[in-house]
């Protein structure tokens, strides 16, 4: 009769920057039998100390933080604690993150409209090895992975906006986010929201490859008019 009770329920950190968000995923969650919040965070920079502190088997996490992106915080506690899996909860259908997010490693990807039931569902599936997109998403993922597939060897190139390109020449340049930032007349924020999807789109891990990049592609060349 106990081998409900014996089972081992998952343990889970929530990260978003809205306290009334946060703490209603957690009070959410933790009442669920098979779950147990045991941190939680608002920021990168705490989502990833409380990852490495407490090692959890599931992070709940916002795609946008105030310090940063939620993808990069995903590869980076992916890459520490490779056992660990992340969803990520987001308010926008964004085929750029979802991308972003599955080359980085998370697991899931859901909006928060998702209903509470549902949502308990989805983070059972994804504690079982499951992976799982919501379905607002996986149709326009799906389209861009066909697309890639049918393509050549420059697809990662052909894949960057016009505005994507001016940019990556900028970081190539060594500039930082706030001199692109004045540049090109975007705020800072948008500037790394840029920054971080061209790295995505190109396989790059950090910005100082860029240039690497721009060098063997001849990209500076073909933008030069």
């Amino acid at each position: 009769m106990n081998d409900a009770a014996a089972v081992t329920p998952l343990r889970l950190l929530v990260v978003d920057d809205h306290e009334i968000v946060r703490q209603g995923l957690v009070a959410l969650l933790d009442r669920r039998e098979g779950f147990q919040v045991v941190a939680q965070a608002g920021t990168v920079a705490e989502a990833i100390a409380a990852a490495t502190r407490f090692e959890p088997d599931l992070v709940v996490m916002d795609v946008r933080l105030p310090d940063g992106s939620g993808i990069e915080a995903c590869r980076e506690i992916r890459s520490e604690l490779p056992a660990t899996r992340v969803v990520m909860l987001t308010s926008y259908p964004d085929e750029e993150a979802v991308l972003s997010a599955i080359i980085a490693g998370a697991s899931g990807y859901l909006l928060k409209q998702v209903r509470g039931r549902d949502l308990v569902a989805a983070l059972e599936a994804v504690g079982r090895g499951d992976s799982l997109l919501d379905p607002a998403v996986t149709e326009k993922v799906l389209q861009r992975v066909r697309s890639a597939a049918a393509g050549g060897a420059d697809d990662e190139l052909a894949d960057l906006t016009a505005q994507e390109r001016k940019i990556l020449l900028l970081v190539a340049e060594g500039k930082t986010n706030k001199e692109i930032a004045g540049e090109i007349f975007l705020s800072d924020k948008t500037v790394k929201n840029y920054v971080s999807s061209i790295l995505s789109k190109l396989n790059l891990q950090r910005r100082t490859q860029a240039a690497a990049f721009v060098a063997k592609h001849h990209l500076g060349d073909r933008s030069g008019s």
